[in-house]
């Protein structure tokens, strides 16, 4: 039986020392096999696409293209697959200078200098193309589409997107806490939407409803509403990944942006969803790791994954390095009315709303964790204050933590997810 174990944490990850009597189960991925050849794969993938025609035919006679790429916050191979991508639009005759790489930011900030060479991966882009950033805040930036006929969600999606003659959103296909998964439709909403799109279809209307949930397409309002904002925009291609433990590429598929994000999420659900069969009283995880942990905003996704396996009134330990610190400026002052409000009335407060402010949804996550259990972080990124904005229990040690919860439960059963997020574990 294992006596420690070790978590995403930050750029090396934490190693956590187990209590003697602790009785461990870890949870992780269903492995997947690697990619003998990702270069290959990359190019087979553009060559075979899902109901669609091959990269350079789709790219012969277009004047220009844009392609969306992840921020920061998703660790997408994009040095494995933006240059063969670029090439194939430039041997198309698609001239270099009309071709834009745009960083899907949503709401988040922009990414620039050093952090936006990371999420490129590969310095041939930037001597080739035009690499942006979107902005949601920009008006002008964007075209106004009106609204969706079911839900009446405003859309709005960035100019150089829309009017470009090629369009392809990249990404990775992963859990997502409120979409069911990542990637496909949603580099484009909320990816280069502008605020208000992103803002309405993160109020509570939708966040409180049940299958708006990971890994659930079925129902889910956020993913009905990506899907008729996508087919609102018209003809859009997708380039799909899925990667692994150690980040290597395991899936990649090009084509149509639905049906090809469909034929991933089919490949990797049977992988990310594990059912365990049980719930336990203690939960340790993480918030998996950089880039993801690099701030309290994003930790909360991983509060929120574990909590069909967490027994009511249990205790779920979240570690996080937090490195970049807290989040937004929005995100804080949403906190701060969580600790002035409480649970209860920060809830209400947001019921009636149409538009969201910009974060609170994030507060309205982490209250979905704290009303099942006790929740406790561990992080090394974090000032008193904003230690105190978080609104869950800080603590110095994982170890001491973890002896605590375990001998207040009276089980020695503990749940470990190393991964954090990119693992779902369910009871059935």
């Amino acid at each position: 039986m294992a006596d420690s174990v070790h978590l995403r944490y930050g750029q090396s990850g934490l190693d956590v020392r187990l209590p003697a009597h602790a009785v461990p189960t870890l949870i992780g991925k269903r492995p997947l096999a690697k990619l003998a050849d990702p270069h290959a794969a990359v190019r087979e993938a553009l060559a075979k696409p899902v109901d669609a025609q091959p990269l350079r035919e789709l790219a012969r006679g277009r004047k220009s293209a844009c392609i969306l790429i992840c921020d920061i916050t998703r660790p997408v191979p994009n040095h494995m697959f933006l240059r063969p991508l670029i090439e194939g639009m430039i041997e198309a005759g698609i001239p270099k200078d009309r071709i834009t790489v745009l960083v899907a930011t949503g709401l988040h900030r922009p990414n620039e200098g050093a952090e936006l060479a990371e999420v490129v991966g590969d310095p041939w882009v930037f001597e080739n193309v035009r690499v942006e950033n979107h902005f949601a805040r920009d008006d002008d930036a964007h075209v106004d589409f009106g609204y969706t006929q079911t839900r009446s969600t405003p859309v709005k999606l960035d100019r150089r997107f829309v009017e470009a003659d090629l369009r392809i959103a990249t990404g990775l296909v992963e859990p997502h806490f409120m979409a069911g998964y990542s990637g496909g439709r949603k580099v484009i909403a909320p990816g280069v939407a502008h605020a208000d799109t992103i803002r309405t279809f993160h109020s509570a209307r939708f966040m409180e409803n049940p299958l708006a949930v990971q890994c659930n397409l079925a129902g889910n309002p956020l993913h009905e509403e990506q899907l008729e904002i996508v087919r609102m925009l018209g003809e859009v291609h997708a380039l799909n990944t899925v990667i692994d433990d150690d980040r290597d590429l395991v899936h990649v598929n090009f084509g149509e942006v639905i049906a090809s994000h469909l034929a991933t999420v089919d490949f990797v659900s049977g992988s990310i969803r594990v059912p365990i069969g049980r719930r336990f009283s203690t939960v340790l995880t993480s918030a998996a790791g950089h880039p993801l942990d690099k701030t309290y905003y994003q930790t909360v996704k991983g509060m929120v994954t574990p909590l069909d396996i967490l027994e009511p009134g249990g205790t779920l330990i979240v570690a996080s390095a937090c490195s970049e610190g807290f989040g937004s400026s929005e995100f804080r002052d949403a906190q701060a009315r969580l600790r002035t409000l409480g649970p209860d009335a920060f809830l209400q407060s947001l019921l009636a709303k149409r538009f969201a402010d910009v974060d609170e949804w994030q507060t309205e996550m982490q209250l979905k964790s704290t009303r099942v259990g006790r929740v406790k972080l561990f992080t090394t990124g974090l000032d008193a204050e904003e230690v105190s904005l978080t609104c869950v229990d800080a603590i110095a040690s994982v170890e001491h933590a973890l002896a605590d919860a375990l001998a207040g439960s009276g089980d020695g059963s503990l749940a470990v997810i190393p991964e954090g997020p990119y693992v779902v574990p369910v009871v059935a």
